[in-house]
């Protein structure tokens, strides 16, 4: 039976760690979908978590294919950072969030 998506997210992180590779991009698309764009992928990669963002993500389909946009919420001025909220799972284990923002919520779990 296919080892569920979750299992080897997981997994990869850990070997991740193991080979020094400092960050993963993983981004969650569905129940069955997660995107790895850590050796591979563009510069939204990059993008920044931020508790009041300036940008949200969204996932579509496009000709049978899930794609992840990265949609303004407001006008972003030149040399403003593009931001957008991870929205990740609550966990025991939590991530520091560094946004410092007002409404920060101190994680990003």
């Amino acid at each position: 039976s296919p080892v569920p998506p979750q299992v080897v997210a997981d997994m990869r992180e850990k070997r991740y760690v193991q080979e020094g590779i400092g960050s993963s991009y993983l981004f969650r698309v569905d129940h069955d979908t997660i995107i790895d764009a850590t050796k591979c992928g563009n510069l939204a990669r990059f993008i920044n978590h931020c508790c009041t963002p300036n940008c949200y993500a969204k996932v579509i389909t496009i000709e049978a294919q899930k794609k992840i946009v990265i949609y303004s919420k407001q006008p972003i001025g030149v040399n403003e950072e593009i931001t957008y909220d991870y929205k990740f799972p609550i966990e025991d284990t939590k991530i520091p969030c560094l946004c410092r923002t007002e409404s920060c919520r101190g994680t990003l779990n």
